[in-house]
């Protein structure tokens, strides 16, 4: 029998959103995981607000949409609460009730612009990795460490000169065409950091990757991995230079080499300075980087390849590529949305959080 295309709607639903939400849903697990990670910033987040005026969007609910935000690569803050009005989906993991009304896309910026504040995604990292389900995947012997390029949001027409035409100053760039983005001609007109800066974000530092590769106005992103399950414990970001990358793996594993042990440090080949690896060495970690005997002498020697770990070191540190991946191509920090130093690492340390997140259902249910 046909049915009826009956388009009136019920002025009542007695469904609760959580019925409507399927048991075997991969955002329940998910969201335990996130919840108990959130409950610990309780404190953290009192300290933020104020305890007069009208009450803001709860914190907690910024950060669940912040992560549904990361799950399925939402571009804006527009897009997301336009997602949020009908989707149930959306509205359970989010905490919103089926009567409420979104909030206005610009609200919801705001707030979020407080949390930007503190360091409440590097919390909110350490959170979720301290839960004891969680704590027992996690390695405290072994690691890796690697780098990945951020694309800042700033144009290459905002990179002009520090100064202005003075005598010793740099050269003016060529005018542009005209119009609200007019096209500009740079050929024959050298540009550095030396001599330039960009006016949407001066933070940001005009790299290259390698040799014969485009120049782009970036940040360095520094993520720091454990290598039993491959998950991310520590994030940097740093301004893009040559120095960037070893010094902010430095940073990262000294709070972990305060043991009696020693522990390992993969890492490619970009790592193989001496005084890199001899800082290591001082700290009573064994430097597993990749040989760079490329036209020069490498500071890791037989006293380190010999070892089977080191080799074991060297197949597992590629890991680290799948999670900035995920970060960069899922979570939408290819080119980060933030201008600032402090607010793309913010976002960045984050998305790592959220891509942790991803992976501890399966993780944690593969455990014996």
């Amino acid at each position: 029998m046909r049915g009826s295309d009956n388009r009136s709607g019920s002025l009542f639903s007695y469904v609760d959103l959580e019925a409507r939400v399927r048991s075997d849903h991969p955002l329940r697990r998910i969201k335990v995981f996130a919840d108990d990670a959130l409950e610990g910033l309780s404190k953290d987040f009192s300290r933020l607000y104020s305890g007069m005026g009208r009450p803001s969007i709860p914190p907690e609910m910024l950060l669940r949409a912040m992560l549904l935000q990361a799950f399925y690569s939402i571009r804006s803050e527009r897009q997301l609460m336009e997602r949020l009005e009908f989707d149930l989906l959306f509205r359970w993991f989010v905490g919103l009730g089926i009567d409420e009304t979104a909030w206005d896309h610009s609200s919801f910026s705001k707030n979020r612009d407080r949390l930007l504040e503190g360091e409440i995604a590097a919390k909110f990292l350490a959170a979720v990795l301290a839960q004891p389900k969680v704590k027992r995947l996690l390695s405290s012997d072994h690691f890796s460490v690697d780098g990945t390029l951020i694309e800042a949001w700033a144009s290459m027409k905002s990179f002009r000169p520090k100064a202005g035409n003075g005598e010793g100053g740099p050269p003016a760039d060529p005018p542009a065409s005209g119009g609200r983005n007019g096209e500009v001609d740079f050929k024959g007109h050298k540009r550095s950091n030396e001599t330039h800066q960009s006016t949407t974000d001066p933070h940001a530092r005009l790299y290259r990757k390698g040799s014969g590769m485009e120049a782009k106005l970036c940040f360095i992103g520094h993520a720091l991995m454990e290598n039993r399950s491959g998950l991310v414990v520590d994030t940097r970001l740093t301004q893009a230079d040559g120095h960037g990358e070893r010094h902010a793996a430095l940073s990262m594993i000294e709070p972990r080499a305060d043991r009696p042990h020693a522990i390992s440090l993969g890492a490619d080949k970009a790592y193989d300075a001496e005084d890199f690896v001899n800082e290591l060495r001082s700290m009573n970690v064994r430097p597993h980087v990749t040989q760079n005997d490329n036209g020069r002498r490498s500071a890791i020697d037989r006293r380190t390849t010999r070892h089977a770990s080191y080799a074991m070191s060297q197949k597992i540190r590629k890991r680290i590529e799948e999670a900035f991946g995920w970060i960069k191509t899922v979570a939408g920090q290819r080119k980060t949305r933030f201008k600032g130093r402090d607010r793309v690492g913010w976002a960045f340390a984050f998305a790592a959080a959220a891509y942790n997140l991803v992976r501890l259902p399966k993780l944690v249910g593969a455990q014996p």
